[in-house]
């Protein structure tokens, strides 16, 4: 399970950094967890989603992770938007098989149920519209030169988009949302600190079982 959660978050983590130049303030408003351009997140779309990755993947996949790569798909959306990027469902498809370590049972899985089927295509089209950027195909999805080519391509092309979080879920540092930093001057209680802390704990775990394992 570990190397297919490593598999979706080395995804999304090409995505999340190219919020680098991305903007970042406190402009959403009551329900919203973020706003990225033209596209809100919800709290309740973070929470969802969630609880049915975690479902999906068999392993804990927090507010944290979820909202950073709901937040890097509708970034990445949004570039492909500006640069009159298509992506067919065939392409989409590949791509999200691809997120998931090629497991055709898990991607089977995902598409079995509406939230993490349209999740995981959301990651897919981000993964092609990245590869895209630098002039790559499908067959690049794993080719770390294009991956990392498409990124510096979307940074550039996001200096414009508008990304705002809220407070409550932490502010971006170097890229990715760090959750211990509060945007707010409400404190964190310590029972909600310490779950926090736990399921970061096994996530980073499962992290390096996967990678000693790979």
């Amino acid at each position: 399970m570990s190397t297919r959660l490593r598999a979706l978050g080395a995804v999304a983590a090409v995505a999340v950094m190219a919020l680098l130049t991305g903007g970042c303030a406190a402009g959403t408003h009551p329900g919203a967890a973020a706003v990225v351009g033209k596209t809100e997140i919800s709290i309740g779309d973070v929470d969802s989603t969630s609880r049915a990755v975690t479902t999906a993947l068999g392993q804990n996949f927090n507010s944290t992770a979820a909202l950073n790569t709901l937040v890097s798909n509708a970034l990445v959306a949004e570039v492909g938007q500006q640069k009159s990027i298509t992506v067919s469902p065939a392409e989409t498809s590949a791509a999200a098989l691809n997120a998931v370590g090629d497991d055709q049972a898990m991607f089977s899985k995902f598409q079995s149920d509406p939230k993490t089927r349209d999740f995981l295509n959301a990651v897919g089209n981000a993964s092609m519209i990245t590869v895209k950027l630098a002039g790559g195909t499908v067959k690049d999805l794993q080719d770390q030169t294009k991956l990392q080519q498409g990124v510096l391509a979307v940074r550039d092309a996001s200096k414009d988009i508008d990304v705002s979080i809220a407070p409550r879920f932490g502010k971006w540092s170097d890229g990715t949302l760090d959750s211990t930093i509060s945007g707010s001057l409400s404190k964190e209680s310590a029972q909600t600190a310490a779950k926090r802390k736990a399921a970061e704990d096994a996530a980073q775990q499962s992290q390096a079982q996967g990678q000693g394992q790979g």
